[in-house]
């Protein structure tokens, strides 16, 4: 509770519009997110809430569909940001009736709408190269249409068919031109997907046969094989061209398949009781996780990219993590030749976190992970709580027992790229590859833990749970409203009654759950305030066979949790409370039976003052007068008399004899056939059961009064405005049948009036007596209303049956908030939520450290020109920072490169993270190379999830493992790999145990010795490379390429494989057969065809020349694109590392003179003057214009104070 000695004013009396959201429907189960830009986002019936995962708040709710949410997607982050393409949160979403939404999420604006047809959307996501185009979408429309749209204008730009009905697809995380779909029948795999135009052919289609009728669960032969023979009998075949029977279709139950982002050219599938991983390349599975009998099956699996990782999410909500074991052994093992050691890809559990209780309606939904760190992962749960856990490394002082089976895990060496120093600070457990070094491969890593490894333990922490609503349905209680007495204390909290009988209160402001009270032991019917933190509320249980229920009425104090029956021992078998009304002043209660006279109670000294005598009549309304002035009082008596007399007469129908009956403290004068009584001592307005129709109106059904207005309102839908000091009437016919409540807004002079219906609510003005506002059921929205109430003087919140409590305008639009006009508990790290401009700003900051040689935190330390509030935002950025990353940012000792790194990552910027990842690693390979000093630690090779950009050392190792298991597999020519003929003898021997029933046993047969015919060169090599040319000619390529590795002409196969649009293949095969400079001419034409305009991936382009070391050409790209920030820094860290000298010519001068002067007027331009000047001094003759134009401004310029007086008044 916050001291009110120390804020004065800790009031934000405007709240903003929001929606809290409770229990999910089944359609919202795959629609969940966590994106690149460090939100998750998720779907709640026709809403998407949007959560910060670090502080566990909701701090958007979007809202614009119609129907339920099926699919979220947040937009990929793959491109240089900068003014012209900031840094902003998109996101996708796609609803049961087929429409998507792409959205500003700041702004809670949508960019457009797409509609194709109106059933759900089966899948959607972003292209991931947004080299050409970043806003590109692919979804899938029921029942097998893909269509590629433009996220930012909601044009489509392609649409094809399919055969078989589509469930899911899958990008290629290596290669963009690749899709794969999962069907109804199988897979159909798409090697020419581009945004340009629909993939022409249908596509190469593979069915899967099912994994237990596959040969794996099958006797095993009685012949002994040789070992690499034994290695493939292990493997399951199990993609087949052939439809599977009939048997084994109804065996196909896959719930999902992905492509495996750390491994080029794998998939998984995931089946309830096993996951399999398949290489591509073989078509064969090469890995299974299976769950034992009395395991729980899989719901989902996450595959990660930075290690080869699998997040399996089980259906007791438990998620586990498998980690890829090494095939190196221990320096203690004897080392295996590696033919022999080839073996499946074995996946060992790790860690795992506690599951949750699963009943009828609470049940795991879906798991998220997040993609820039890949050590957080998100549990929802279809009651509408999200669970996050984080994982953490421990280090192990003691080895563990090898008795489990389980090798150790060690922490890698590097921090964020680079080898630590010695007394640097580092975060312990910024991500996954901080956390646990990579899977170490037999023959290519050294077998041992080097030094300075640690072994770890990897555990999950629960870090954050979010919880929604219980079931509705709700009753609802806004506390009494802000006045100037209460403002200095005031919480706008509302109050919630909900079925299984407790009271949660929310505070509006935040939206946050203040406190969640057990009330009572059955479903609430009604709450009334007596004070602004304390409340009675009242249920009833379910009526006995005499029709009487257990009342129960109870009082509770908020700020001590004390709660006790209001009533004492009444409340037992008694006919049910109808309603409960507080008086004005909070003094007096009435409370209404269903069968049972009225009871008025002392709120304050709880005793009962009167209990009505057996023969007054039922009553159906009721309202306390709102005056409290005597005299005032007695007139608007007089005024209410005479227009209940007026009524009266006009009904010629109902000529009933109405008197108004006056209760004194001691005596009643009343006769039982009153209908309308004013009670003087207590002024209540009553209208009861025997008369209950005015003149023109129905049954009324409840009154409202406020000021000099009385409204009533009827089970007919007409609403009855009596003006008392006017002494007029009019009444309203709205036609939306039985009023069920009626409200005033607070504030004096406020006459609006809140109309709930069964099917709707109403605002109206009962000064102009007209609607302001409207909505109904199917109308303008798809959810029906439970309850309602005014939260401020123009807002009301409305709880409805899709679980939701909404906070709305007086329009009562549900429309999405701006996100910067939250006033958030905690604050939240987002550099999406700063303008573009500041945003960038907020990271060259963080990037130049230290600003004139100090390191900071504090922008107002920079010369940075803004406005104060803009410069405001940027510092609440920085102060939400935690303390690890700050000391951090401020250690003198982190090196260029990793602050480069470091900062990418805060940013979720993809582009710049894989970027700085791979010019990391060859800027001091290279460096290394340079320096030839053998004391320096050999660099490890990159993570294998840069495939292509590894050393040609890794690939040629790698391979070798591989060969054994292509050979056979290949010349079947499935996806017509190249192998490599390294070893003939080894490839004889393979080849001459194809078995005699295979179709391709006699050209297996007549291979083997053409194999073993080669070293018998002279004219045999021309014959070979005659008929190899004409096999390439005549379409078949992979065949032609092989004859020609078998002659050493592996250069040429290169250039056939180029010539023939088979880029990736050439490059591989250059990696692996190439000596390096051979190698470097065939990846540079890769780089060149790269940059065309035709296939536009220029990014990667510049990753293949950074594995090249053609550092030169790299900084000149990065210019020529425009990515100054990036250039520059890149030629910075170049000349640090000693990789590019200033004195090596005059381009090169040049290129650091442009690209130091660009980044200058970049920095001006943000307002960054004092880094300018630095720049702008270090690139020589290229700067000096601007240094000059730099000390002009500074000049001329006002202070800085009087130049903020000017703008404040033009502004």
């Amino acid at each position: 509770h916050r001291s009110t000695t120390m804020i004065p004013f800790t009031v934000n009396i405007k709240l903003a519009a929001r929606t809290l959201t409770g229990p999910l429907n089944s359609h919202n189960k795959p629609a969940v997110d966590w994106g690149w830009q460090g939100l998750i986002a998720q779907g709640c019936h026709s809403s998407i809430l949007i959560i910060d995962p670090k502080t566990a708040q909701t701090i958007q709710v979007l809202e614009r569909h119609k129907a339920n949410v099926v699919k979220v997607k947040w937009s990929r982050e793959n491109y240089h940001h900068s003014l012209s393409s900031p840094y902003s949160l998109r996101l996708a979403s796609a609803d049961a009736a087929g429409k998507i939404i792409v959205w500003d999420v700041v702004s809670g604006m949508a960019h457009c709408e797409i509609q194709e047809h109106a059933k759900p959307i089966q899948d959607l996501d972003w292209l991931w190269n947004q080299d050409a185009s970043r806003d590109l979408l692919l979804a899938v429309h029921p029942p097998n249409y893909i269509v590629l749209w433009n996220g930012d204008t909601g044009t489509k730009l392609w649409k094809k068919s399919y055969a078989e009905n589509i469930l899911s697809f899958s990008f290629d995380p290596f290669d963009p031109s690749n899709l794969a779909l999962l069907t109804s029948e199988g897979i159909v795999f798409i090697t020419d997907f581009s945004p340009s135009k629909a993939p022409g052919s249908a596509g190469k289609k593979v069915y899967i046969a099912s994994p237990h009728s596959s040969p794996a669960h099958s006797k095993p032969a009685a012949v002994q094989p040789t070992g690499a023979k034994k290695a493939l009998n292990k493997v399951k075949v199990l993609i087949t061209n052939e439809k599977p029977t009939a048997e084994a279709v109804t065996l196909n139950d896959c719930l999902q398949l992905s492509y495996l982002p750390s491994k080029r050219n794998h998939m998984l599938l995931l089946y309830p009781r096993e996951i399999l991983i398949l290489d591509l390349e073989l078509s064969q599975t090469v890995g299974v996780v299976a769950i034992e009998r009395s395991g729980v099956p899989f719901i989902q699996v996450i595959p990660c990219a930075q290690r080869d990782v699998l997040y399996c999410l089980h259906e007791n909500g438990c998620i586990t993590l498998r980690v890829c074991r090494s095939t190196t052994p221990l320096s203690e093992e004897t080392a295996v030749d590696p033919e022999q050691s080839v073996q499946e890809l074995v996946y060992d559990l790790r860690s795992q976190c506690d599951a949750i209780r699963v009943t009828k309606t609470v049940r795991p939904y879906r798991a998220v992970v997040c993609p820039v760190n890949e050590n957080r992962a998100a549990l929802v749960v279809s009651d509408g709580r999200i669970m996050l856990w984080e994982l953490k490394a421990h280090n192990i002082k003691a080895p563990t027992n090898l008795s489990s089976g389980l090798s150790p895990l060690y922490s890698p060496i590097n921090f964020c790229g680079t080898p630590l120093s010695r007394n640097q600070k580092r975060i312990p457990d910024l991500s996954l590859n901080t956390m646990i070094g990579h899977t170490l491969i037999s023959g290519v890593d050294p077998p041992w833990p080097t030094a300075g490894q640690q072994e770890v333990q990897l555990k999950f922490l629960l870090t954050g749970l979010l919880s929604g609503l219980p079931l509705p349905p709700f009753s609802l209680r806004m506390c009494p409203p802000l006045t100037t007495k209460n403002i200095n204390h005031y919480q706008p909290l509302l109050a919630v009654g909900t079925s299984n009988g407790s009271v949660l209160v929310y505070n509006l402001t935040s939206g946050l759950l203040h406190k969640e009270l057990s009330v009572h032991s059955c479903e609430v019917r009604g709450i009334e305030w007596v004070s602004l933190t304390s409340f009675l509320s009242f249920a009833t249980s379910s009526p006995n066979n005499m029709g009487l229920v257990r009342n129960e009425l109870q009082h509770v104090d908020l700020r001590t949790g004390r709660c006790f029956a209001f009533r004492g021992e009444r409340g037992n078998d008694e006919p049910a409370i109808e309603m409960i009304k507080v008086s004005h002043l909070k003094q007096y209660l009435v409370v209404v039976f269903r069968d049972k006279p009225l009871e008025l109670w002392d709120v304050r000294t709880g005793t009962l003052l009167r209990e009505m005598a057996k023969n007054f009549p039922t009553v159906t309304a009721l309202e306390w007068s709102p005056s409290h002035n005597l005299k005032s009082l007695k007139k608007k008596q007089m005024a209410a008399r005479e227009a209940m007399a007026r009524q009266t007469t006009l009904s010629d129908a109902e000529q009933s004899s109405i008197e108004s009956s006056v209760i004194r403290s001691d005596h009643i004068q009343s006769s039982p056939e009153k209908s309308i009584s004013i009670y003087s001592y207590f002024t209540l307005f009553i209208i009861t059961d025997d008369h209950r129709s005015l003149g023109s109106m129905g049954s009324i059904a409840c009154i409202a009064w406020k000021g000099d207005t009385l409204v009533l309102g009827d089970v007919d839908g007409n609403l009855n405005f009596w003006d008392l000091k006017a002494r007029l009437s009019r009444g309203i016919p709205t036609h939306r049948g039985w009023v069920k409540k009626i409200r005033f807004a607070p504030g004096k002079g406020n006459q609006k009036l809140l109309v709930m219906y069964t099917d709707g609510a109403e605002v109206w003005d009962t000064k102009e007596v007209q609607m302001v506002s409207s909505i109904r059921v199917g109308r303008n929205m798809s959810y029906r209303i439970l309850d309602i109430d005014w939260c401020t003087s123009d807002k009301v919140v409305l709880a409805s049956d899709d679980g939701c409590v909404r906070v709305l305008e007086m329009a009562m639009k549900s429309a999405s908030y701006r996100m910067d006009e939250q006033d958030l508990t905690d604050p939240v790290w987002c550099p999406y939520l700063l303008l573009p401009r500041a945003a960038l700003t907020l990271k060259a900051f963080l990037l130049l450290q230290p600003w004139s040689g100090s390191y900071t935190m504090d922008i107002a330390q920079v010369d940075y020109h803004e406005k104060d509030e803009i410069k405001g935002l940027v510092q609440e950025q920085l102060n939400s920072l935690s303390n690890d990353i700050k000391s951090v940012l401020e250690d003198p000792e982190l090196s260029l490169l990793q602050r480069c790194l470091l900062v990418s990552r805060l940013f979720g910027d993809e582009s710049d993270l894989q970027f700085w990842t791979v010019a990391a690693h060859y800027i001091q390979s290279f460096s290394q190379a340079r320096q030839l000093s053998s004391q320096s630690v050999p660099q490890g090779h990159l993570d294998i999830c840069h495939d292509i950009l590894c050393e040609s050392s890794f690939f040629q190792v790698r391979k070798k493992v591989h060969i054994s298991q292509s050979y056979v597999i290949h010349l079947r020519d499935v996806y017509g790999d190249v192998p490599l003929p390294l070893q003939t003898d080894r490839a004889v021997q393979l080849l001459l145990e194809t078995n005699a029933d295979n179709p391709s046993y006699y050209c297996d047969s007549l291979k083997a010795c053409l194999v073993t015919t080669i070293p018998s060169s002279g004219p045999s090599q021309s014959t070979i490379k005659l008929v190899a040319t004409n096999m390439i000619a005549s379409g078949k390529l992979a065949e032609g390429v092989q004859l020609l590795c078998l002659i050493d002409k592996a250069v040429d196969a290169c250039r056939y494989l180029q010539t023939y649009g088979e880029w990736n293949r050439a490059a591989w095969l250059a990696k692996v057969r190439l000596n390096p400079a051979e190698a470097s001419d065939v990846l540079k034409r890769w780089a060149e065809h790269l940059c065309s305009s035709q296939v536009n991936q220029k990014s990667k382009a510049v990753l293949v020349l950074l594995s090249l070391g053609c550092f030169h050409k790299v900084g000149e790209m990065l210019h020529s694109m425009r990515y100054f920030d990036r250039a520059a820094l890149f030629i910075e860290a170049c000349l640090k590392y000693g990789v590019m000298e200033a004195d090596d010519g005059t381009n090169i001068l040049s290129l650091i003179g442009a690209a130091f002067a660009d980044y200058a007027r970049l920095l001006q331009s943000m307002g960054l003057r004092e880094g300018a000047a630095l720049w702008a001094s270090r690139a020589g003759g290229a700067g000096e214009e601007l240094l000059e134009e730099l000390f002009q401004r500074e000049a001329t310029d006002l202070t800085p104070k009087e130049e903020e007086a000017g703008l404040g008044t033009i502004e």
